[in-house]
């Protein structure tokens, strides 16, 4: 196997996560859109507001074809990523991809101190979290397999993981 890409919804876990099982695989961890924003010199925010989504999806597939020439890394991905369904053959052809998922609520809770997401910078959003995990369900849809990371431990998901992994060898 070369990468374990980690995909789901902002706050799911995916760094947090990404960064633990790197540690116990001994694999590099790289967070896709940190990666992204020293390429650009500027925050995701900034790309959004200033050059909109269609253009930080495309520099984002173009980091993704990049990484995905690497070995042994696990990729913390952007919320969005898999909108795109070459995104999806980058990441299923160079390794297995793992989806977080949690409940809204928790969702909310967990990005409630980050006023950096553009897509939560809304009225409402309880109900944009909702909408969007709804709109982004088909896609999340086709990682390998999923995980709800909403009522369990960071150390736990990991294990989860290893395990899956460990499978598919």
């Amino acid at each position: 196997m070369k990468n374990i890409y980690l995909v789901g919804f902002m706050g799911t876990g995916k760094t947090a996560v990404g960064k633990e099982l790197a540690k116990e695989k001994k694999w590099q961890f790289l967070d896709l859109d940190d990666l992204i924003e020293l390429r650009e010199k500027r925050t995701i925010s900034s790309i959004f507001a200033q050059d909109g989504e269609p253009y930080f999806r495309r520099v984002e597939k173009k980091v993704l074809q990049e990484v995905g020439k690497e070995k042994k890394f696990v990729v913390a991905c952007g919320g969005g990523i898999v909108l795109d369904k070459d995104n999806i053959k980058i990441m299923k052809k160079t390794g297995i991809i793992i989806c977080l998922s949690a409940s809204p609520q928790v969702i909310l809770e967990r990005t409630a101190a980050y006023y950096h997401r553009p897509l939560l910078n809304v009225s409402n959003p309880k109900k944009q979290v909702e909408l969007l995990l709804k709109l982004r369900a088909p896609y999340y849809a086709q990682a390998h397999k999923t995980i709800d990371t909403s009522k369990i431990s960071i150390k736990e998901v990991v294990e989860k993981i290893l395990k899956l992994v460990q499978k598919k060898k």
